[in-house]
């Protein structure tokens, strides 16, 4: 797109990419930096004024129309321009030409399948599939990209498809956790809390009972509330990795 100049206040927009969402019965769209709202959305880029060109909020970027604030206050209930750019940045339609949707599509597929070689193992020897791997599995599934999600979100899309496709045995990589408890609670949580854990790898006991464990990624929030609910709020969960060890090297997972 080339280009474009909104009238009320003369701001010189180039090199744009629109971000267009449908809501309450119209269409607001965000003047956004091309390849930064990807970037956005997988956590890449965190400075939302590296995203977007301006803050307005549009009903067409190329007339340079804004929104009313009776459209936004109707659709978002907020005229709170910084509000309303994340919704429709993290759920809006990012508008693309054949050309760029390819080239998007095809490196987002990539980031996908190098977040779940990241997170995943074979649960049968402990070590992470490559990227790879993982790219050719999602083309035998027949995986489909949606370029308006992050490869995060899809990620987990992806290992659960694997799994009931039975293309590959993959599992979610353990995770390594600290939990600290006063000592006059350790017992309790350690008779109790050890369900939560898959491993147990060292205990210390003195004013405070600490262990440290390796559990499912999915057990974390449980076992967080768990501890906090035991000690009314003054035990702690770290996560100290997300990894397997593989002959003497640590391998991320």
């Amino acid at each position: 797109m080339g280009t474009i100049f909104t009238p009320l206040n003369q701001i010189k927009l180039t090199n744009v990419s629109i971000v267009r969402l449908k809501k309450g019965g119209k269409r607001f769209e965000v003047a956004a930096y091309k390849n930064k709202v990807m970037d956005w959305r997988n956590g890449l880029e965190t400075d939302l004024d590296n995203v977007v060109q301006t803050h307005q909020v549009f009903s067409n970027v190329s007339k340079g129309q804004l929104a009313s604030n009776e459209d936004l206050n109707k659709a978002f209930k907020t005229t709170d321009s910084a509000k309303i750019l994340l919704e429709i940045l993290s759920k809006g339609e990012l508008q693309i030409n054949e050309r760029e949707r390819t080239q998007t599509l095809t490196q987002l597929f990539s980031s996908i399948a190098t977040v779940v070689a990241s997170l995943c193992v074979d649960p049968s020897t402990n070590v992470p599939y490559t990227p790879s791997i993982i790219e050719k599995a999602m083309q035998e599934v027949h995986f489909s990209v949606n370029p308006n999600k992050s490869a995060k979100q899809q990620a987990l899309e992806v290992i659960r498809v694997l799994k009931e496709k039975g293309v590959l045995r993959i599992e979610r990589a353990q995770m390594r956790v600290r939990v600290v408890v006063a000592g006059k609670d350790g017992k309790r949580v350690r008779e109790e809390g050890k369900e939560l854990f898959v491993t147990v790898e060292g205990e210390e006991w003195g004013d405070d009972y600490e262990v440290v464990a390796l559990i499912d990624p999915g057990k974390f929030r449980v076992l967080t509330e768990f501890v906090q609910n035991e000690t009314k709020g003054k035990g702690t969960v770290e996560v100290l990795s997300v990894k397997e060890t593989v002959e003497g090297d640590e391998v991320l997972a």
